[in-house]
């Protein structure tokens, strides 16, 4: 049988048990983590949180579908037309690319398998192995169109020099 990548509805605040529990049962897993900003009395503080709320991408045959409903901490499936939702490869690994690679990552909702692409957006649009990211003011963006987001992180000018992207790399800010 073909693995596909799954997105499963958890319990809230659940992903990491969710993820954990599965991994006990040679599922392979993904929770894309990111680092965000919170603000407590006194100072800030710097959490690790999942970026998708209450979701996690399990990779699993169509049979192992049925074990994931019964586990603990998982409510259901994601479905779209009637039928579990099935997640690109190419968008898990933009995914993961985009987690490792920047930090002021914020979701952006998006209409679901929309054909419209990034190149409506006023800035400068590449394309890198296949995915397609904008860059603006300071902003990369790739488009995620099975799950209905873009992936938007906000970049300080040092860090967008440094990439191992040729065409990244010869972008420049204006300076006010």
């Amino acid at each position: 049988m073909q693995k596909n990548w799954y997105a499963v509805y958890t319990k809230p605040q659940a992903e990491k048990k969710v993820a954990a529990s599965l991994t006990k049962k040679k599922l392979d897993v993904l929770v894309p983590m990111v680092y965000t900003k919170t603000k407590t009395f006194r100072k800030n503080k710097f959490v690790f949180e999942p970026l998708f709320k209450s979701i996690v991408f399990v990779y699993a045959t169509q049979a192992e579908t049925q074990v994931l409903k019964g586990t603990s901490g998982i409510i259901n499936l994601l479905y779209w037309l009637g039928k579990p939702a099935v997640i690109d490869a190419s968008e898990i690994s933009a995914i993961k690319e985009f987690t490792e690679n920047y930090r002021n990552i914020r979701l952006e909702p998006t209409s679901v398998n929309n054909e419209e692409e990034v190149n409506n957006y006023n800035g400068s649009s590449i394309s890198i192995e296949g995915k397609l990211y904008a860059v603006k003011n300071k902003t990369v963006k790739v488009k995620l169109p099975s799950l209905g987001y873009y992936l938007t992180a906000e970049l300080e000018e040092e860090s967008i020099f440094v990439r191992e992207i040729p065409a990244v790399q010869n972008y420049r800010f204006a300076h006010s």
